[in-house]
């Protein structure tokens, strides 16, 4: 069971899980297109290294309550709100959810449906032109989308845009000690190693991927490779919600962080990590993270006994129309209706 006395008065939950490579000493950190790898130097002289940023992390953790790749929920935590758009208009429909979109229940696939948009804003007493009623706001979010208060959520489609949540659980991995492993290798072309051949209908920016091709390839090492996670407690105390709704958003919190460590922790195709020893709390003191088991039995309770702050059914489905808008890549329309 979660030790509820430890953390009462504690303004929020600090751990720190020892991470290594699955095998060897290398891995590939996170990547970023226009500054590469995230090195930087402490104040003490330590090089140090991002290997995993808190937007990664944050998908990470999304991830573990999904069946498969989503966009449901896995059925053992049958029960916990979220919001499913099916998107018809532009060829086969496709279904999406809150727990999969970057923006949650903030998406334009379902703020661009006047119908669940307009029923959001009336439950949240929403007024853009008055004072916001902040725990009207959050028990709306709670009852739809409860995700969204764990992992942040910005409603900028709502007139003014003025409602937003920010994160209540971050995780990132750092590397210490962090050096460079150099390396290298070569795309062979068995048919054509200089490139003088091309495909007819290839566009003309794919001239040369047909021949040998060097590249090389940047690694690193690490003395410590650490993972953080930061549950704000005092943030989901201030949502203002039953105490039940507080012990079951600490509750999950703490499942996903558990279930992403015990997990594999192949974050890409170079960084294959494990587990040292287990998560420790770094605050509050003598805080421990129950094992998976106990944390689901623990969120699953926690569901019934919110059932009357959920939307019922706890699954809000609805059609959104679109439309492929050409010459406007990435833009496009939305509309529909509740069902």
């Amino acid at each position: 069971m979660i030790e509820w006395t430890t953390i009462e008065n504690a303004p929020r939950i600090l751990l720190v899980a020892e991470l290594t490579p699955a095998l060897g000493d290398r891995f590939q950190p996170t990547g970023f297109a226009d500054l590469g790898a995230a090195q930087y130097t402490r104040p003490d002289g330590k090089e140090m290294l991002l290997v995993e940023s808190a937007q990664s992390v944050a998908n990470h953790l999304e991830r573990t309550c999904l069946d498969g790749d989503g966009p449901d929920l896995t059925p053992e935590l049958k029960g916990l709100p979220y919001v499913v758009a099916t998107l018809s208009g532009a060829g086969d429909s496709v279904r999406t959810s809150s727990l999969i979109e970057a923006h949650r229940i903030g998406s334009p696939y379902f703020l661009h449906n006047k119908d669940f948009k307009d029923k959001l804003a009336k439950e949240m007493k929403y007024n853009p032109k008055r004072l916001l009623d902040w725990k009207t706001i959050y028990a709306t979010l709670f009852k739809y989308d409860p995700n969204s208060l764990l992992h942040g959520v910005f409603l900028s489609l709502l007139e003014g845009g003025r409602v937003r949540a920010p994160r209540a659980v971050t995780g990132f991995i750092e590397a210490e000690d962090a050096r460079k492993a150099i390396s290298g290798g070569v795309k062979n072309s068995p048919v054509d190693p200089k490139g003088e051949l091309q495909a007819a209908e290839a566009d003309a920016g794919e001239k040369g991927v047909y021949s040998n091709v060097p590249y090389s390839r940047v690694e690193f090492t690490a003395g410590k490779i650490r993972a953080y996670f930061n549950i704000d407690l005092a943030l989901i105390r201030g949502y203002g919600l039953p105490a039940e709704a507080y012990r079951f958003l600490v509750g999950l919190a703490l499942l996903k962080i558990r279930r992403f460590l015990d997990g594999q922790l192949r974050l890409r195709t170079a960084c294959d990590l494990r587990l040292i020893g287990d998560v420790r709390a770094a605050a509050p003191k003598g805080f421990v993270v129950p094992d998976a088991i106990v944390l689901l039995s623990g969120v699953q309770s926690a569901i019934v006994e919110c059932r009357a702050l959920f939307a019922e059914p706890s699954v809000t489905e609805f059609i959104t129309q679109v439309k492929i808008v050409k010459g406007k890549k990435g833009e496009g329309e939305a509309s529909g209706e509740v069902k």
